[in-house]
């Protein structure tokens, strides 16, 4: 039988192995991982700059949509230092507090990321389901309890699941994934687990309450686009962006959670580690592109900004010469 080790000691560490097939190819991951996250920064950032700066886009869609990509910006932050710095210095070990820190913000991410798709698919039900009540539905007043909802629901559900994991004595410290997960982490447990297994079911029940609200909702706006073909385009710009984040965001955190949970033995790791990654490296790299190319406005707004960056690029290289 195993004895408990002090997880609440400084030196205690947890060893990582989603990297160990990976050793071989580590500078290629490395680079390839860097521009990725340097990309995801980037876009993130001009459009979320562009949505604060640019007053015709202070919409409650468009400020969604900011906080959405906000939102995507500290997902990969919680993810690419730590991978990149395992990579370019051949290590694979995080500290008890950083194991912490990291597990605490990617769930952050996760739940924030549901909670947001949730109200936005609200959102798109009342601009298209019921559009002359829309602006006296969505005021400023509700847009901004609506952004703090979807933070305060998140962190609390996040604080709750880390304290019961901090209490948790652990048998081991061996991870088989590239990031800490709580779930991973509680499975390292010497104790019984019923409590964090109770509390888990209970967030899949508000995720599940989640889903079932995002489902009727999109059941009620494609009835009204069907109908008309003004909110056919409407919904085609504004919703299936939406779709397409919620879909491929949901299918890979859900396998990700199973496999975690119910799966055994390692044929599945692989894949496990794949889409493991993905929830955290594919939506804040997709949505701003996504929402980037299919909304006219956002789209116009980016390639002005572009235009008068050369503009002022020019007149310097002028000036310079001159």
């Amino acid at each position: 039988e195993c004895c408990p080790v002090n997880n609440s000691s400084k030196e205690f560490i947890f060893v990582l192995h989603g990297l160990n097939d990976s050793r071989t190819n580590k500078h290629i991951y490395f680079a390839f991982g860097l521009v990725v996250y340097i990309v995801t920064l980037f876009v993130n950032l001009t459009l979320i700059i562009t949505i604060i700066l640019e007053k015709t886009l202070h919409e409650p869609m468009y400020l969604f949509i900011c906080n959405l990509f906000l939102n995507g910006i500290c997902g990969a932050s919680a993810f690419y230092p730590k991978i990149l710095a395992d990579l370019f210095l051949d290590s694979n070990i995080i500290s008890y507090t950083g194991c912490l820190i990291q597990m605490y913000i990617i769930y952050c991410y996760l739940f924030s990321e549901f909670t947001s798709l949730t109200v936005m698919a609200y959102d798109r039900y009342v601009a298209i389901c019921k559009p002359l009540e829309y602006h006296n539905v969505m005021t400023q007043q509700k847009v901004v309890n609506l952004m703090i909802f979807i933070w305060i629901f998140s962190l609390l559900q996040v604080s709750v699941a880390t304290v019961l994991t901090v209490q948790t004595p652990l048998c081991g410290n061996d991870i088989d994934k590239l990031y800490c997960f709580n779930w991973d982490v509680v499975k390292l447990s010497c104790t019984d687990v019923t409590v964090n297994n109770v509390y888990s079911y209970i967030i899949m029940f508000f995720q599940f309450f989640q889903a079932v609200f995002i489902i009727i909702s999109y059941t009620r706006i494609i009835r009204a686009a069907l109908k008309s073909k003004t909110e056919r385009v409407k919904f085609m710009q504004t919703c299936l962006p939406h779709l397409i984040t919620l879909i491929n965001f949901t299918i890979s955190v859900l396998f990700d959670v199973l496999c975690a949970r119910y799966g055994k033995g390692q044929e599945l790791q692989t894949l496990r580690n794949i889409l493991g990654i993905e929830f955290l490296v594919v939506p804040p790299l997709l949505n701003p592109i996504i929402y980037g190319l299919k909304m006219n406005q956002i789209r116009q707004i980016v390639v002005v900004i572009q235009v008068l960056q050369r503009n002022l690029e020019m007149n310097f290289f002028r000036q310079e010469h001159m």
